[in-house]
């Protein structure tokens, strides 16, 4: 095995993201840094660094224990890499979740093209 590999199949072989091309995207938008520096797909990650994910709210810490680029089963995981998440982090997953009672009048019909979008921006504020 060869002393460094690709953040993005680390981050599949780990079983952070379902598929190769998640974990790409994930780099791709900046939702992933290696010691504190965005790291795009290709960035190479080696045994000690740590690594931070942003998914939704939750922002997931992870010390690179041993390398593989092939998915592994969930057991094996803890072998390769140590969860290093806060409970903090880890709490706000199960944090109940604003629910918000959209009201229209009846009569008005189906949402315009920009109420739509409006609806859509706010939904996504929630995430």
């Amino acid at each position: 095995m060869s002393d460094s590999c690709r953040i993005d199949k680390y981050l599949w072989a780990i079983r952070v993201f379902k598929t190769r091309s998640e974990a790409t995207d994930a780099c791709n938008g900046n939702k992933v840094k290696i010691g504190g520096t965005n790291a795009k797909p290709s960035k190479a990650v080696k045994t000690g660094d740590v690594i931070e994910i942003r998914k939704g709210s939750v922002l997931y810490t992870y010390k690179v224990l041993q390398l593989s680029e092939n998915r592994m089963g969930a057991p094996l995981v803890p072998d390769y890499a140590e969860n290093l998440t806060p409970e903090s982090e880890l709490s706000k997953l199960h944090a109940p979740r604003e629910t918000i009672v959209l009201k229209r009048d009846r009569g008005t019909g189906r949402p315009t093209k920009k109420e739509r979008r409006e609806l859509d921006a706010l939904m996504d504020s929630m995430d």
